[in-house]
C-alpha cells in the first residue's frame, strides 16, 4: 500500500491540533489532521472544556444563582431540574463548536481522516479507519496532539451509571441526591460547584491538604467558604481504598482512615493520562512517562526532531488557551517560519468553579519563597456599583505589587466574570506596568473593572501613599 504524502501530519484536532493544521496551511502546506471520533473539535469540544463550562451556565441560569441575593434564596428559574435540561444546552453548544471547527478547517484546504493513528516508522502513520479500512500517511514532520483521557485506578471500577469519570457526568441517568467526587483539583472542584447549586449534597474527598494548591489560598479560603455555605462536605487529607456499589443503587468510598462515605452516585476526577495507547510510540522511537505525557523542548520537539507533541499530552499547563497557542507555535517552528513568536512567559488561568476563580502571575506564597518584597491591595465586588447591580456581592480581586517598584506581580480574582476581567492585568503584566496604572485610568463606571482602581488605592494605601508614579 502507496502512502499519501503530505508536509505534516497532526495526530488530533483539539485546540492544539487545529491551530497548528490551521498555521501550516496559511503557511501553503499540505496538512492532513487525524481524528479518533467521527466528529472534530476533541476532548476540549465533545467531553471536557465546552461541556463542562456550557453545564455551568445551565446550571447558574436554572438555578437562578446570580439573582439569589436579589430576589431572595428561593428564587428559580425552573424547580425541578434534570440531567436532560442540562445535557440539552451542551449539545447544542456542542453541534455549534464541531460545525465552526469543521468549516475552518475545510476553508483552509485541510484534510481530515477519521480513524485511529498509529506509527509505522518515524515518518509514516497507519488509521485505521471506522469500516476497518487502513490509510498510511506520510511526511517530513508529524505533530502528536492527542489530548487526555481521564485517569483510572483499579481502586475504582467506573461503571458509567452511578460511578463515572468527568467525560461521563451527562451520562448520570438522573440528578443525584448526593454525590462522592474523588479528587480537589479543578475538574473535580468545578463539578462538585455545579451539583451543590442544583441541591445535590456533595463530599468531596482529596488526599492533599487543600484544594487547588496552585492557586492562592487566600483566594482558596474563600471558595471553600462558599463550598461549606451550600452544603458541601470537604474530606481533605484523606485517600480512596476502595469503592463498593452496595444492593439499593447506591455507591459507598471506603477511606484509608476506614471511614465509608456514601453517595447516590460517585465522580472519579483524579487527573488525566495522555492518549497515548493507540499511537505506537515505539516504532517512531518516542516513549511516554507514567502519565502518558511525551517529553518536549522549549520549541515543542520530542526527542526525535521533526516529530512535535503539543497540548495536554504534554503535560504542565494543559489548559485549552495555552494549547491552542503551543500548536501554533510549534507549526511555525516546524517550518522555520521567520513570524514565529515566544512562548508566553505566563498566562492566565480560568477555574470555573461557582464563583469562578482566575489568577495570573504570583500567588503570596510563592513570591514569599522567593523573598520578593511584595504589597497587596483588595477590592471587593461589593464595593463597586456594578458588583451590587449583579447581586455578586462576594467576589474579590486582589493585587499583588511589588513593594520597591510598583511593577505587577500577579492579579487574584474570585467572583463572576472573573476569568474576563483577569486580562486587564495580564495586559498591564505583559507590558511591564506599574499598579499606578489602575490609578490614573479612568474605567467605565459602572463595571467590575473598577476593581483595579479600587485595589490599587487599597494597596498604595497600605504603602502610606496615594499618589501616583512621577
Amino acid at each position: 500500500m502507496s502512502a499519501a504524502q503530505y508536509d505534516i501530519v497532526i495526530i488530533g484536532s483539539g485546540p492544539s491540533g487545529q491551530r497548528a493544521a490551521v498555521a501550516a496551511a496559511k503557511m501553503k502546506k499540505r496538512v492532513v489532521v487525524i481524528e479518533s471520533r467521527s466528529v472534530v473539535g476533541g476532548v476540549c469540544v465533545n467531553t471536557g472544556t465546552i461541556p463542562s463550562k456550557t453545564m455551568r451556565e445551565a446550571v447558574l441560569h436554572l438555578s437562578g444563582y446570580n439573582y439569589r441575593s436579589v430576589y431572595g434564596m428561593n428564587y428559580r428559574v425552573k424547580e425541578k431540574i434534570s440531567m436532560a435540561d442540562l445535557a440539552f444546552r451542551v449539545q447544542a453548544v456542542i453541534k455549534t463548536e464541531v460545525d465552526v471547527t469543521e468549516a475552518q478547517l475545510s476553508r483552509n484546504g485541510i484534510d481530515v481522516i477519521h480513524g485511529i493513528a498509529g506509527f509505522v516508522d518515524p515518518r509514516t502513520v497507519s488509521v485505521a479507519g471506522p469500516a476497518g479500512e487502513t490509510t498510511l500517511l506520510e511526511a517530513d514532520r508529524i505533530m502528536i496532539a492527542v489530548g487526555t483521557r481521564p485517569a483510572s485506578s483499579p481502586k475504582v471500577a467506573i461503571n458509567g451509571r452511578t460511578i463515572v469519570n468527568s467525560d461521563q457526568v451527562l451520562d448520570l441517568p438522573a440528578l443525584p441526591r448526593s454525590l462522592i467526587v474523588v479528587g480537589g483539583g479543578v475538574i473535580g472542584v468545578e463539578y462538585a460547584c455545579m451539583f451543590a447549586i442544583l441541591g445535590v449534597r456533595v463530599t468531596i474527598i482529596e488526599k492533599r491538604p487543600k484544594l487547588l494548591e496552585f492557586a492562592d489560598q487566600e483566594i482558596v479560603e474563600a471558595l471553600s467558604y462558599h463550598l461549606r455555605d451550600s452544603r458541601v462536605t470537604m474530606r481533605l487529607g484523606e485517600e480512596v481504598s476502595s469503592v463498593e456499589e452496595m444492593p439499593d443503587g447506591s455507591v459507598v468510598a471506603n477511606l484509608e482512615s476506614k471511614k465509608r462515605v456514601s453517595g447516590d452516585a460517585l465522580l472519579y476526577a483524579i487527573g488525566r493520562q495522555g492518549a497515548v495507547e493507540d499511537l505506537n510510540l515505539a516504532a517512531a522511537g518516542l516513549e511516554a512517562d507514567g502519565r502518558g505525557r511525551i517529553p518536549v523542548n522549549e520549541h515543542y520537539q520530542t526527542r526525535v526532531e521533526h516529530i512535535y507533541a503539543v497540548g495536554d499530552v504534554v503535560g504542565f499547563p494543559a489548559l485549552a488557551s495555552v494549547s491552542m497557542e503551543q500548536g501554533r507555535i510549534a507549526a511555525h517552528r516546524a517550518f522555520d517560519d521567520d513570524q514565529t513568536t515566544s512562548n508566553p512567559s505566563f498566562y492566565p488561568y480560568g477555574i470555573y468553579t461557582i464563583p469562578e476563580i482566575s489568577f495570573i502571575g504570583k500567588t503570596e506564597e510563592q513570591l514569599t519563597d522567593e523573598d520578593v518584597p511584595y504589597e497587596v491591595g483588595m477590592a471587593y465586588y461589593r464595593e463597586t456599583a456594578r458588583g451590587q447591580i449583579r447581586g455578586d456581592t462576594t467576589g474579590r480581586l486582589k493585587l499583588i505589587f511589588h513593594r520597591d517598584t510598583r511593577k505587577v506581580l500577579g492579579v487574584h480574582i474570585i467572583g463572576e466574570g472573573a476569568s474576563e476581567l483577569v486580562h486587564i492585568g495580564q495586559a498591564v503584566m505583559t507590558l511591564e506596568g506599574t499598579i499606578d496604572y489602575f490609578v490614573d485610568t479612568v474605567f467605565n463606571y459602572p463595571t467590575l473593572a473598577e476593581c483595579y482602581k479600587v485595589a490599587a488605592f487599597n494597596g498604595l494605601g497600605r504603602l502610606g501613599r496615594y499618589q501616583s508614579a512621577g
